[in-house]
């Protein structure tokens, strides 16, 4: 579960990171309101689950009632990245001399956390570490132990940090560590971690995800659930219990299994096509879940063609079968093109139930999806 910046900054506020003020807004007269309780300068930030909302327009530094309402009327309602703003994170703007990034993730290749220090903040740090991972100071961590105060200095001092704000850097990185282990979290980060001419440091933006399978261990996140959702298909797939990504292509993409779909999405990108989402629907799946999954695909208005790729182990075809037929025949015209692929247990039955008539059926996975790239491309043309 993808946490909101705001809701991220309320869990790092409640454990002690330094904000700055700020408050939510929906409208554009509560934006402006919130601009005068948190002060001028001001930044007015889109909340949406991209990267790189400043440079796309998502993020304003307003200086006056003028300012902050042309700015609210400009982010709100805004398509983003192919995300809807909807809401803005009104805040007190920083006065920085420096910009730091600290993180804390699984370093999967050496099987245990690491936390991450970097005087190269408010920048992609993906793309330092591809060009320079040097400019990443980084300290793994024995999860049996959690990170001990040397380490958190360790990383800070290599990293380069300033003696005069490093203490309060290491302590805001254990911070982080302790919040990415008790949360369940799978990346937690601040970029940047601001620095004021009065050395102080602030969390100018926060990033906190969660492992959705942890959520029953973390009520009060599991609240923020729905709210989290990005859009309405998101909070389909959580109401659904769905393992659901939305992609900008225009081929919807169903399967059972994350690797089964993964190499779909890979052959949609192989034979010309670009993916619409990642879907998957577990193993087991019942002629009900089969219907749920086909209602949120269609419910994707940049869907033009789908595809259903199954491989049966403890999902039966037949049930799958059933599903498709249920779903379809609720149309008196099918929304989209449905192409079918179904292999192994009870594929031979469920190539016999399914109804020819409302969908397509390919014998191979390669063809399947060669079928559906060109069905999108037609519709799309």
């Amino acid at each position: 579960m993808r946490l909101h910046e705001y809701q991220a900054k309320e869990v790092f506020a409640d454990a002690g990171i330094p904000t700055p003020d700020a408050q939510l807004a929906s409208t554009v007269e509560e934006a402006v309101a919130a601009a005068e309780t948190v002060g001028y300068p001001c930044a007015i930030k889109a909340q949406v689950h991209v990267g790189g909302r400043g440079k796309a327009g998502g993020i304003e530094i307003v200086g006056d009632e003028s300012e902050a309402r042309e700015a609210a009327e400009s982010i709100i309602g805004m398509d983003l990245k192919g995300y809807l703003v909807e809401r803005v994170l009104v805040e007190s703007a920083v006065d920085f001399t420096n910009e730091l990034y600290v993180g804390v993730t699984m370093d999967r290749g050496a099987g245990r956390p690491v936390a991450m220090v970097s005087t190269r903040g408010g920048v992609n740090i993906e793309e330092v570490a591809a060009s320079e991972p040097d400019a990443i100071a980084r300290e793994h961590v024995d999860p049996a132990f959690g990170m001990f105060p040397y380490q958190a200095r360790k990383a800070v001092y290599d990293a380069g940090v300033d003696r005069a704000v490093a203490g309060d850097v290491a302590s805001i990185l254990r911070t982080l560590y302790d919040l990415w282990d008790e949360r369940d979290g799978s990346d937690a980060e601040i970029n940047p971690l601001m620095v004021t001419a009065d050395d102080e440091v602030v969390a100018a933006d926060a990033v906190l995800n969660i492992d959705g399978d942890a959520l029953f261990r973390q009520p009060d996140l599991a609240e923020m659930e729905e709210e989290a959702a990005e859009d309405d298909l998101e909070a389909k797939a959580n109401e659904y219990g769905f393992d659901y990504v939305r992609l900008s292509g225009n081929v919807g993409i169903i399967g059972n299994g994350a690797g089964l779909v993964m190499t779909t999405l890979d052959l949609v990108d192989y034979y010309g096509g670009e993916p619409a989402n990642f879907l998957d629907i577990g193993g087991g799946a019942k002629a009900e879940r089969v219907t749920n999954a086909l209602d949120m695909v269609f419910s994707d208005e940049n869907v033009d063609a789908v595809v259903f790729n199954i491989f049966g182990g403890i999902t039966r075809g037949d049930e799958v079968a059933t599903g498709i037929n249920d779903a379809l025949e609720q149309f008196e015209e099918i929304p989209k093109p449905v192409i079918v692929r179904l292999a192994g247990t009870k594929s031979d039955a469920g190539m016999e139930i399914l109804n020819t008539d409302l969908v397509q059926v390919e014998a191979t996975l390669e063809a399947a999806v060669q079928a559906a790239v060109a069905a999108a491309q037609e519709v799309s043309a």
